[in-house]
């Protein structure tokens, strides 16, 4: 096993180039499919090695429960045992597990009460609040999926830009943008050096959902003028997992995309271009994560198993 079940914890950083050229060089669906798979696995990897390094820590510390064999000397000579990092470990994983709890549990608790405020409305695609506060934002459910938005904020667009908001809206709910979100939200939580990547796809799924919009009304420019005057009077979403239109994400940099010819529809970037490298060497260090927790997982079980007595 050897160093190996430590790279899973170091290899997001192999993913950093993508993430800063995807925003200008991929087309917004490819990026948010890409950087979202990319992490995910990333973070899955480096959450194994360190329930790995745990178990070896945890077996050192007087009145654990786990077997003697496990702190035998020839078991910490066949694993990468060090007294720091191994103790080390049970802190850092759990403030992994606490961190991802708690991202899931404010997720769903802001999703509940966003459909006990909708209990009273009409069950319908569309739930318009009378509030002098302007918001809108895709809401999921289990039995229909709702573009929730406030009188006040309909009241600042034109009938066009009104359109252009709910076909926006309407694109996050299509796409499904709230479980990449959530899955890269949890993955950065997982793992710091995958924050870059949370960046660029909640970026990337305001993108992709704005270039649905502007195919679904036929104008990118409508597009642009809705989204600026969203973001000037808007607030943000109640949670990053929760999609709108005004929501994260450098919204000048959007409106200048939707100023400029849509991109070109490509699943994966040409291997003789700088994007291209970059994503192949993403794609490389995940497979290398994967494979080193892997490898690191069943070396350990056939140690720890030959460790365990009968």
């Amino acid at each position: 096993m050897g160093v190996f079940v430590f790279l899973p914890l170091v290899l997001p950083l192999t993913a950093w180039p993508i993430s800063r050229l995807a925003e200008q060089h991929l087309h917004p669906r490819t990026a948010t499919r890409l950087l979202t798979a990319v992490a995910t696995v990333m973070a899955l990897c480096s959450t194994v090695c360190l329930a790995l390094v745990m178990v070896v820590g945890t077996a050192q510390l007087p009145g654990n429960p786990l077997p003697d064999g496990w702190s035998d000397p020839e078991v910490r000579a066949a694993v990468p045992f060090d007294e720091v990092a191994g103790k080390a470990a049970i802190p850092a994983l759990c403030a992994v597990l606490l961190s991802c709890g708690r991202t899931l549990w404010r997720h769903g608790r802001v999703r509940r009460r966003a459909h006990r405020a909708l209990a009273g409305l009409p069950d319908t695609t569309v739930a318009v609040l009378v509030d002098d506060v302007p918001y809108a934002y895709a809401l999921p459910g289990a039995r229909r999926d709702r573009v929730v938005v406030t009188t006040a904020l309909l009241g600042c667009l034109e009938p066009a830009e009104r359109r252009a908001l709910f076909a926006h809206e309407r694109a996050h709910l299509v796409g499904r943008h709230h479980r990449y979100l959530l899955a890269v939200q949890l993955a950065s939580r997982a793992n710091p050096f995958l924050r870059p990547l949370r960046s660029t796809v909640t970026y990337a799924a305001e993108r992709w959902a704005d270039e649905e919009a502007a195919r679904a009304v036929g104008s990118r420019r409508v597009v642009a003028h809705a989204i600026g005057k969203a973001a000037l009077v808007s607030r943000e979403v109640p949670v990053a997992t929760l999609a709108g239109m005004a929501g994260p994400g450098p919204v000048p940099r959007r409106v200048a995309a939707l100023l400029k010819p849509a991109p070109a529809p490509r699943n994966w970037p040409s291997a003789s271009t700088s994007v291209g490298w970059a994503a192949w060497a993403a794609a490389a260090g995940t497979v290398v994560s994967a494979m080193s927790s892997a490898n690191s997982a069943v070396t350990m079980f056939f140690i720890l198993h030959a460790a365990t007595p009968l």
